[in-house]
């Protein structure tokens, strides 16, 4: 079982959008939420980053096979920044997992079954207008009110970065995906392909994560939110290191 938790095949889908909202810790707050040989990936060695993805998935199957066999589900996701740097000295950059939520009972079962993320099923309610979106859950306490009509937007009051462009670096997807067997010192490393990564920022007008209160992460500080429509994404064989 453990090799179907490898990502052992290539996988494709199509992201109707990504709305990506990035929180800002001050990095000794995220220090013991992740594992070695990760650390976090921080702006001026000060701030690190928790990101939660809310994202529209269609046709996701194994890479190469029809789109009929593919499934369409609502993805979100939990994520903290981080770097892992390779046997052959190489720095990466990318995502260690928190938690995965989707109102899909078929992607709960085979996301748990091929991946170590830890996905849920819950409610997702998915409202778009001209000038807002809106998306709630009851079952795991989220609402997320935007505005994404505005183009000409200011960061988020107290964000830590300087500009949009400085901000955009850390507007994801980060190429990389790892998790860690601290138990054999084995680190898995999963790389996502994309196109059209277009982010255009977005103004939130109120937001709520039920898991975010439960891990004591609500109080980090809106450090960027973006919107990012019809991308083609897939994600490379996993392939396995040992650290130690």
């Amino acid at each position: 079982m453990d090799f179907l938790k490898q990502h052992p095949f290539a996988i494709e889908a199509h992201f109707n959008y990504s709305l990506v909202l990035t929180f800002a810790f001050p990095k000794a707050e995220l220090e013991n939420l992740i594992p070695k040989p990760l650390v976090l990936d921080c702006y001026e060695d000060k701030w690190a980053f928790v990101a939660v993805a809310m994202v529209q998935t269609k046709d996701l199957r194994l890479k190469g096979f029809p789109k009929w066999t593919g499934s369409d589900f609502f993805l979100i996701g939990y994520r903290i920044f981080v770097q892992y740097k390779t046997a052959a000295g190489k720095r990466l950059r990318g995502l260690y997992i928190l938690k995965s939520e989707t109102d899909s009972a078929l992607m709960t079962k085979m996301g748990n079954l091929m991946t170590h993320y830890g996905y849920e099923k819950i409610d997702i309610s998915f409202q778009e207008n001209e000038e807002s979106i809106l998306v709630q859950s009851k079952a795991s306490d989220i609402k997320v009110d935007i505005n994404h009509h505005q183009m000409d937007l200011s960061l988020p009051a107290g964000s830590p970065f300087p500009d949009w462009k400085t901000a955009r670096r850390y507007a994801g997807p980060l190429p990389f995906t790892f998790y860690v067997n601290a138990q054999a010192g084995i680190i898995s490393i999963v790389e996502g392909i994309r196109n059209n990564w277009t982010p255009q920022p977005v103004e939130v007008k109120t937001w709520e994560f039920g898991f975010l209160k439960q891990r004591s992460l609500d109080h980090g500080q809106l450090a960027n939110a973006f919107i990012i429509r019809d991308i083609p994404y897939s994600w490379k064989k996993g392939r396995r290191e040992n650290w130690k």
